[in-house]
């Protein structure tokens, strides 16, 4: 549907979306609406529906289904999650409360790492960044209660206040629920709010942490077990992993630098008021249905969402959350198949050919890095559909049911160790390059950099991405783009500092890196400044993404005027169609601040300005909304 109200030489994405966007309505459950939202909101009914027939036994179930649909039939047992009212989370607010020192912490911290517990630090096993074959270890910093550093900034500290009010009201109502007295309960919110202020100093804001070259700070064990004088860090990590590893990657490492004035014996009171707070916020979906909807309020304030997801749909949320590959590899097989996965996979494999030529006919590149970069495009993995097995940890999932004792909190944390001690036993271990990371029914794709592969799920292989009913030039501005995004990543700002097989590793000249770094800081400088949503786009926080864009359309239009018909108007009008989005003003004021993608309308909008084609498309001429300058239009890959 094109608004004919509004041309593409004003503004493409109001010509496309100007009219659906009038008419469409966010669901009251729903933060936005659009291309990708449309497509869950039906994978859900799909899955919704197949399943309430499997528990009716109107439909036959696959036995790999049988340990999610007792845990789906657990969950959506409001009668019974009401009864039970906060008893489930007691036991792991009981171990908090019976705390009255950092030893006390320590007798208890392998277990809490084990149920994933919230505590002052997170350890988490994944590819070494300088060698990708091998697992490694790592600690991160905690996550802060606000959305990102950036909200504790004097400039915002209205809004702040506003927000922490909010949280402060949601906490009380919440342990007001679970049984303590008003006067408890605000002693244990302040100092929980005091401990999190005192760690924002110390921990990266988004866009810091969207620089991938300023993760890999690998620290001797001797170097980090110094960093607190009262917690035995080597202790925990061999107790976890069964030895005391030489080194560990500390991605945060001001954070534990400063680890011995933020967890100590004088501080350890709002510690313990911080574990409080978090742990009964985390287990208050696994609860009765008062706590679930009281426990979502900060997050549907920060979304902008007017009410909770409707009892029957958040139990299907918290089930496909534990079972999410299991659900995944039903859903695919069930409406996705072998024959669409390898018709899929052929495509990709087109898209990186084209994407070989590029590179090879690369005009700025010199012939040393122009050859690296085919050798890394050479080794690049490719996953498409679903995985070829579903991983076997599954098997080990295993619901009790209710009349054996099971409850949804009690089989999650049974889940929750199986998976963590899973991930433990991986240290030191080969890395497995094949395993899936997203479910196969999630709308989404991805580049993994430390494995060097790209990653569609069979959920976001379908309209308006990719159709045999769409032309060929529409499934290339729409499905073709976001392949060739995905490969793009191999060349952004990030991807572009790991190798062919995964390594921080720089295989650049120091001309050629040069050169890249100024076109990386044009492509933050097309967008950063530019007026949205009560705010201005960060071009240094969405640039990764932005050259991705950028490379993605530039390579599928290459691909589309390849074919025997070509449609660019259709090209163009698909790139746009898949953006689509409306959002609450909350949700797009909330991912302005910590979001590495640009809005989807400036997506649609902006990148399209750097195509010649684009001008001849639609006739484009000085003085037009959509014009730019030549000289200021961006072009990388």
């Amino acid at each position: 549907m094109t608004n004919t109200q509004v041309s593409p030489q004003e503004n493409l994405y109001d010509a496309v979306n100007g009219q659906w966007e009038q008419k469409a309505v966010i669901p009251a459950d729903h933060s936005t609406i659009g291309g990708f939202t449309d497509l869950s909101d039906q994978i859900e009914k799909t899955l919704m529906d197949d399943f309430a027939a499997m528990l009716d036994h109107d439909k036959k179930a696959p036995k790999e289904l049988d340990s999610f649909l007792a845990y789906y039939k657990l969950a959506a047992d409001f009668k019974q999650r009401n009864a039970a009212g906060v008893k489930p989370a007691q036991p792991y607010l009981d171990e908090i409360e019976g705390m009255s020192s950092l030893d006390d912490l320590v007798e208890n911290w392998h277990d809490m790492v084990l149920d994933g517990m919230p505590l002052p630090f997170v350890l988490d096993v994944d590819a070494d960044m300088k060698n990708a074959t091998i697992n490694a270890l790592y600690a991160y910093a905690p996550s802060l209660i606000l959305p990102d550093k950036s909200y504790y900034s004097k400039e915002n500290e209205a809004q702040a206040k506003q927000l922490l009010k909010v949280f402060f009201d949601m906490m009380s109502k919440l342990f007001e629920m679970a049984g303590l007295s008003a006067e408890k309960s605000q002693q244990i919110i302040n100092g929980a709010i005091a401990f999190d202020k005192q760690i924002v100093p110390y921990v990266k804001s988004a866009e810091e942490k969207a620089d991938y070259s300023q993760m890999y700070h690998l620290q001797s064990m001797s170097e980090f077990t110094a960093h607190s004088k009262y917690l035995p860090f080597g202790d925990l990590i061999t107790s976890l992993i069964g030895k005391l590893p030489d080194n560990i990657i500390v991605p945060e490492p001001d954070f534990y630098a400063h680890f011995d004035q933020l967890v100590n014996p004088e501080h350890f009171g709002e510690l313990k008021d911080w574990m409080l707070v978090q742990t009964l916020q985390g287990l208050s979906g696994f609860l009765s249905d008062d706590f679930r909807t009281t426990g979502g309020i900060y997050g549907r304030v920060l979304s902008g969402s007017k009410e909770a997801k409707v009892p029957q749909k958040s139990a299907y949320y918290l089930a496909t959350g534990l079972f999410d590959q299991v659900v995944g590899d039903y859903y695919a097989h069930a409406y996705f198949g072998d024959a669409a996965k390898k018709d899929v996979h052929s495509m990709v494999e087109k898209m990186i050919a084209v994407y070989k030529k590029r590179l090879k006919n690369n005009d700025w590149l010199s012939a040393e890095t122009r050859t690296e970069a085919v050798k890394k495009l050479d080794h690049l993995g490719i996953q498409v559909g679903f995985p070829d097995k579903l991983d076997p940890l599954y098997k080990q999932f295993v619901t009790k049911p209710a009349e054996a004792g099971g409850d949804p909190l009690n089989n999650a944390m049974t889940f929750n160790r199986i998976r963590q001690n899973d991930m433990f036993k991986r240290w030191d271990k080969k890395v497995d390059r094949n395993k899936w990371e997203m479910s196969a029914n999630t709308v989404n794709a991805y580049y993994h950099p430390f494995r060097n592969i790209i990653v569609f799920p069979a959920a976001i292989l379908q309209a308006p991405f990719y159709s045999l009913k769409q032309s060929a030039s529409a499934n290339f501005g729409g499905i073709g783009a976001v392949i060739a995004h995905e490969i793009s990543h191999a060349f952004d700002n990030n991807g572009a500092l790991f190798d062919e097989y995964g390594n921080l590793n720089n295989w650049w000249t120091k001309e050629d890196s040069a050169h890249f770094k100024q076109l990386s800081q044009a492509m933050i400088d097309e967008f950063n400044g530019i007026p949205f949503a009560n705010g201005k786009v960060n071009g240094k926080l969405t640039v990764s993404e932005n050259i991705a864009d950028a490379g993605g359309l530039s390579c599928a239009l290459e691909a589309a005027k390849g074919e025997s018909e070509v449609d660019l108007k259709a090209f163009f009008e698909n790139w746009a169609r898949v953006w689509r989005n409306k959002s609450t003003e909350q949700r797009q004021e909330l991912l302005l601040a910590i979001d590495v993608h640009a809005p989807a309308k400036l997506r649609a909008n902006v990148q399209v300005k750097n195509l010649d084609d684009f001008y001849t498309t639609f006739d484009v001429q000085p003085g037009d909304g959509m014009y730019m300058a030549p000289e200021k239009r961006v072009h990388i890959w």
